[in-house]
C-alpha cells in the first residue's frame, strides 16, 4: 500500500530525494512522514508533515532535510541534503490515517540510503 523510492549510496555532503506513494485503499490520510533506522539503533522520526502543512523534524536533519507531500497524489517527498554518514540506514514511509474515529497507520517497505565518508 505504500511504495518507496529514491534510496541509494552517496559520498558525505551529497543528496538524495526519497518518494513515497500510498495505494488509493488507503484514505483519509492524516500524517505522512520518514523514519530513520541506522545499524544496530531503533527507528527513529525523521520528518512528518499532516494534512494541514504542519512539519516536525528531528533535531539531526533540521536545516538539511525538507519534506513535502502532495495530498491529492497522496505522496510525500524528502529532499536530503548535506548528507553524513550517520544518516545511513533504512528509511521508512510512515502514512497515518483517522477516519470515523478508526485510525490506521502503514508502513513501506524501506529503502536503503548508504552515506560514505
Amino acid at each position: 500500500q505504500l511504495q518507496a523510492s529514491g534510496g541509494g549510496l552517496v559520498q558525505a555532503g551529497g543528496s538524495l530525494r526519497l518518494s513515497c506513494a500510498a495505494s488509493g485503499s488507503i484514505s483519509s490520510i492524516n500524517i505522512m512522514g520518514w523514519y530513520h533506522q541506522g545499524p544496530g539503533k531503533e527507528r527513529e522520526l525523521v520528518a512528518a508533515m499532516d494534512s494541514g502543512g504542519s512539519t516536525n523534524y528531528a533535531d539531526s536533519v533540521k536545516g538539511r532535510f525538507t519534506i513535502s507531500r502532495n495530498n491529492g497524489k497522496n505522496t510525500v517527498l524528502l529532499q536530503m541534503n548535506s548528507l553524513k554518514p550517520e544518516d545511513t540506514g533504512i528509511y521508512y514511509c510512515n502514512v497515518q490515517s483517522i477516519s470515523a474515529g478508526l485510525r490506521g497507520d502503514y508502513w513501506g517497505q524501506g529503502t536503503l540510503v548508504t552515506v560514505s565518508s
